[in-house]
């Protein structure tokens, strides 16, 4: 019996002692990994939205920057006298694209023949009335109507246009317009946010958002009719492609609508959507803003574009080549052609050889050679590093043009410019101002010629030859070429006062 008690005694103990035990046990565990219950309000917390921190995006600033920089443009193109009968049946839909440049065209048969229509967009560049946008917006076009972001509507004039870039410069009369600023295209970096402005499907002033997904893209779209001599300057097409490849929406009408950073810089022109439906899919391309600023500059200053040529052609280093060559890993880009009398050539550039750089900068495709050297004019230098026979080389080349000449390709170098006697130049903004007019190029030299026998001061200031306006100096000799009889010249002397001097031109 005193066991018995014993033993339920022992029990009882062990039983008290338990539960203090676990007492114990649970409080320390609460007090070491729970103080106050804080995992729980943390927890709470991450479902209280006052304390959640999500990034956000705001381009309300940038587009509101840039939207009046961005014109709608809106072309038509009269039907000519020897379009075909299978054309006549082919009939353009206000604001499709007219080169196809945004999916497969489409045929309308038994549409009556008439003018087409088409429609796209602009950037504006300058206070005065400078436009550029894409060759392909205004190409053949007969009338061309820009509407500005406050509904204004001009009239605009074609400076120049190259198919090689689809670049395009025009010119509408107007002052005080807002231009964009203009941004360097090389710093911008894959992934980061751009923003695509422009008027897409008639819709104005449309702003979409993505990012850079690529940079020089060479999609081999322009001059796309003559493959074979992509990479041959110095016969068919010499087309430059360089895209910058975004995922910001794109459409028909956004060609040569801007393509800003978040500084609201101008880093691109939008060109091209990658499309078998016509619409955006996903990929859009836009030509670098460093790219065209160098087109529209030539076109302002030469009135064509002035580029440079090695005279040789091209193809990208693949492992393959990498092997037969014997270079440690594909790169640079392989020579193969060598045109006569080309810059390359005559330099000491061989078949064969693989140009590893220009200018001291890596060269890794055939588009990044090809922008390079078309960043240059011709008489201008560029040294070329190669791989020869596994032996490093360099050579000073001076570039030439498609003629195989170093001079620039203008007219003023023609023999017109003899006849004429004169050096002109674009009148300065400054001066422009003074004078109240919007365009106009200024006579700084007259020697023997017709502008000298007319009486044409040096400093004036022509604003029209013939009727038509005249805005760089090139536009002088394109207005005089192949004109006979009296031509009448207006426009300023230095003083302001207006002036009107007759050409005698004869053949």
């Amino acid at each position: 019996m005193n066991n018995v008690k014993k033993y339920l005694l022992l029990f009882a103990m062990a039983i008290v002692g338990g539960l203090v035990s676990v007492g114990a046990y649970k409080t320390i565990e609460q007090k070491q990994y729970f103080p106050d219950n804080s995992f729980f309000h943390a927890r709470n917390a991450n479902y209280d939205i006052k304390n959640v921190t999500v990034p956000t995006f705001d381009f309300s600033e940038v587009s509101e920057a840039v939207m009046p920089t961005v014109v709608h443009i809106n072309t038509v193109i009269n039907p000519k006298q020897d379009q075909s009968a299978e054309n006549e049946n082919h009939q353009m839909q206000p604001g499709q694209d007219p080169f196809g440049f945004f999916g497969p065209q489409f045929n309308f048969p038994n549409v009556p023949r008439g003018p087409q229509k088409a429609s796209g967009s602009g950037v504006i560049i300058s206070s005065d009335g400078y436009i550029v946008t894409n060759n392909h917006v205004v190409a053949d076009a007969d009338n061309i109507d820009v509407v500005l972001y406050d509904k204004r509507e001009f009239k605009a004039d074609v400076i120049g246009r190259d198919p090689n870039t689809d670049m395009a410069l025009i010119k509408i009369n107007a002052h005080d317009l807002q231009p964009i600023t203009i941004g360097n295209s090389d710093e911008t970096k894959v992934g980061q946010w751009v923003l695509a402005v422009g008027n897409p499907f008639n819709l104005t002033s449309t702003v979409t958002a993505g990012i850079i997904s690529a940079k020089g893209r060479n999609i081999h779209l322009l001059g796309e009719n003559n493959p074979g001599d992509r990479n041959n300057p110095s016969k068919g097409n010499a087309a430059i492609e360089d895209f910058i490849q975004t995922d910001a929406a794109v459409n028909p009408g956004n060609s040569g609508g801007a393509l800003v950073n978040t500084k609201g810089e101008l880093i691109g022109i939008n060109t091209a959507i990658a499309s078998e439906t016509g619409s955006y899919v996903g990929y859009s391309f836009a030509v670098p803003s460093n790219l065209m600023k160098k087109v529209i500059d030539d076109f302002k200053n030469y009135g064509e574009v002035q580029r440079g040529y090695l005279g040789i052609s091209i193809q990208d280093v693949d492992n393959k080549i990498a092997e037969d060559k014997g270079l440690p890993k594909p790169e640079g880009v392989l020579v193969g052609t060598i045109t006569d009398n080309s810059a390359g050539g005559d330099a000491g550039i061989k078949e064969g050889d693989v140009i590893t750089k220009i200018d001291s900068k890596p060269v890794n495709s055939v588009s990044e050679l090809q922008v390079m050297v078309a960043a240059k004019r011709p008489g201008d230098h560029v040294v070329v590093d190669l791989i020869r026979n596994g032996k490093d080389k360099e050579y000073d080349v001076v570039l030439r043009n498609r003629e195989g000449k170093t001079s620039l390709v203008s007219s003023e170098t023609n023999t017109l410019k003899k006849e004429l006697g004169i050096t002109s130049e674009i009148v300065p903004d400054a001066e422009k101002a003074k004078l109240n007019i919007d365009h106009g190029a200024k006579i700084d030299d007259v020697a023997k010629g017709k502008f000298k026998d007319a009486g044409i001061p040096i400093g004036f200031v022509v604003t029209t030859i013939d009727k038509i306006n005249v805005y760089t100096p090139n536009d002088i000799y394109k207005a005089l070429d192949g004109k006979t009889g009296g031509i009448l010249v207006e426009g300023y002397l230095p003083s302001g006062e207006k002036k009107y001097y007759v050409l005698e031109m004869t053949k």
